[in-house]
């Protein structure tokens, strides 16, 4: 097989030797459409063609901003690296004025929009966009130029012969997009990454995930605007495998069982809620049945990998998947064997029992700015230790600083941050990025985290807490949704809590107990207030004595991407919820 050095080298290359009928697919009033890798080559030539005659030109940026993964992305990202343009992708959660931002300082000449709620946002803020000229939509709209009408347009040989000597010309450490991260302060940085920044981390992390070429079905929802989500779209390209974009995170376990893929990825957050809402499932149950299932459970919390504990537990492991993880599985597609898991910390609990229950979580870790794997756990190969996040891939080097900070080198490093040498030089020291993370790698070279560098914070004790740790054991009961441990500079750490407000509602039905209707009134409830304490003096017995959490506040409020509570890779705001909960902050330590 051709070994591709820039990004359309996988379409080009799967096009030319091997093309896949329904390589890529999405849902159109309710029926799957898909594109076998020919037929995306050929409108992603038409686009190119079009864009070539609206005067976009090499090094030119064209933003795209999509609700949710769809194929008119991948045939726009494919017709925009081919002529060297520059594909700037947004989220479509942002501010109007991160919105305003981006296209500004990234100078945006064209748009992609996906439908019109996202047309009306940048309609809004395009006058103040001195270099946005046109917009064009996915869904065909009555006020918007439409995409499908630039895809259908055959191409002339003579625009054809261009755009292949435009391709010639393209180099595989030209810059290749401009991602901008959200960010949890500030405004957002513009991360440049090269071809050979994503490349390289494809070719390297095909070696790691279990997808045998042409053997494989993947259900993708994460957003293509994230550089993980889009490092995975390259490699099922490279591999040969049939990608399935979900409709929405709401249809995800109808699309897992229409489709049964073999691979998906997933935040933690989802494998969190989708882990309640089977052990809620299990509460229901009665007699016999609730005692095998979380018997089964129990057993699958105590897992590990390769036999390690031994002959009687694998037994019993293989009549728990029988009785009850099969139940599991079938509800996720029956195919399912892989789900990688990036963007924030795992809690080992959910490694250990989705992959006792025979679907492999393989934890990754890695950032925008390292395009994004630096590591990746693979059941294959003895490669897999829950509670890392796996063995360095290959050609990427790590060494841990004295302060244990992770720092990485390689050829999957970004270019360095848009229009900002003064940020990319504090954080590109000697060839290493510096990545804020803390983490050490153990004898077995498997590297694993422990918190953000810059989230740690003293007491007025001198203490160092590392919030991240307490944070993820904590949301290890079902009733708490998020928390946000706080406590800098002050006597004792305390936390700002989201309650699962479902659990709750369910707990209060199961013990004859009426709830009122408003969460505004439920986090006031004795009862509540009781379940909550409970479950935090629990936890905190796991903790020295300085990090337990002394008090703790609720919120009525859902915590959400659009509310300002979390970034789009559902990571905290941290100075955003300070923000909202000022007073809840201020009684607790006044």
């Amino acid at each position: 097989m051709d070994i591709p050095s820039r990004l359309f080298d996988f379409i080009d290359i799967m096009s030319k030797n091997n093309s896949i009928d329904n390589a890529v697919n999405s849902k159109f009033k309710g029926k799957w459409m898909g594109y076998s890798t020919k037929e995306v080559k050929q409108k992603g030539d038409s686009l190119s063609c079009e864009l070539i005659s609206l005067g976009i030109k090499k090094g030119d940026k064209i933003g795209i901003i999509s609700t949710t993964n769809r194929t008119e992305w991948v045939i726009a990202d494919y017709a925009i690296s081919q002529i060297g343009a520059i594909n700037v992708p947004i989220y479509p959660n942002i501010s109007s004025d991160d919105y305003k931002f981006i296209f500004n300082h990234a100078e945006v000449k064209l748009c992609f929009v996906s439908d019109k709620d996202l047309l009306k946002k940048v309609n809004a803020i395009k006058s103040k966009c001195k270099n946005l000229n046109k917009v064009y939509s996915f869904d065909k709209l009555n006020d918007c130029d439409w995409f499908g009408s630039l895809i259908e347009i055959k191409c002339p040989k003579e625009i054809i012969t261009k755009i292949n000597l435009t391709k010639k010309k393209i180099k595989t450490n030209d810059l290749a997009t401009i991602i901008y991260t959200s960010g949890t302060t500030g405004v957002p940085k513009g991360v440049m990454l090269s071809h050979n920044n994503i490349v390289s981390n494809v070719i390297a992390s095909q070696k790691r995930l279990p997808l045998g070429y042409f053997q494989a079905k993947a259900l993708s929802f994460l957003p293509l605007c994230h550089i993980y989500e889009r490092m995975l779209l390259y490699l099922y390209f490279y591999s040969g495998t049939k990608i399935y974009f979900a409709e929405s995170l709401e249809t995800i376990s109808e699309n897992l069982n229409e489709i049964n893929p073999e691979f998906m990825t997933a935040v933690p957050r989802l494998l969190e809620k989708l882990y309640d809402k089977i052990i809620a499932k299990g509460e229901n149950l009665s007699g016999i049945k609730k005692k095998l299932f979380f018997w089964a459970v129990n057993l699958g919390l105590k897992y590990e990998p390769y036999g390690k504990n031994g002959y009687l537990y694998e037994i019993q492991l293989f009549i728990a998947r029988k009785l009850i993880f099969k139940k599991w599985k079938e509800a996720l597609g029956g195919n399912l064997s892989t789900i990688s898991s990036g963007s924030a910390a795992l809690q080992p609990r959910l490694a250990r029992i989705f992959t006792a229950a025979g679907i492999t979580i393989a934890e990754g870790y890695g950032l925008t700015e390292t395009s994004p794997v630096i590591s990746v756990n693979d059941m294959r190969r003895n490669q897999l230790k829950i509670g890392s996040v796996g063995p360095l891939l290959d050609d990427v080097e790590v060494k841990i600083a004295e302060d244990g900070e992770i720092l990485c080198k390689g050829p999957n490093v970004m270019m360095g941050y848009y229009k900002d040498k003064k940020k990319t030089n504090e954080v590109i020291k000697d060839g290493y990025f510096h990545t804020g993370d803390i983490g050490h790698i153990d004898k077995d070279g498997f590297l694993k985290i422990t918190d953000r560098k810059k989230e740690m914070f003293k007491t007025s004790g001198g203490k160092y807490i590392a919030p991240q740790v307490i944070e993820n054991s904590m949301k290890q009961s079902i009733f708490i949704d998020q928390i946000m441990v706080i406590g800098d500079g002050k006597k004792f750490p305390a936390g700002i809590i989201q309650p699962n407000f479902d659990a709750l509602k369910n707990w209060a039905e199961k013990n004859g107990h009426e709830l009122p209707k408003e969460n505004s009134d439920i986090i006031k409830s004795k009862e509540i207030l009781n379940i909550i304490s409970n479950e935090i003096d629990l936890i905190n017995s796991k903790f020295g004595s300085w990090e337990m959490l002394k008090d703790y506040r609720l919120t009525a409020d859902i915590w959400s991407v659009d509310e300002g509570h979390l970034t789009p890779t559902m990571k905290l705001k941290r100075s955003s919820i300070l923000e909202k909960y000022r007073e809840l902050f201020e009684s607790i330590y006044s």
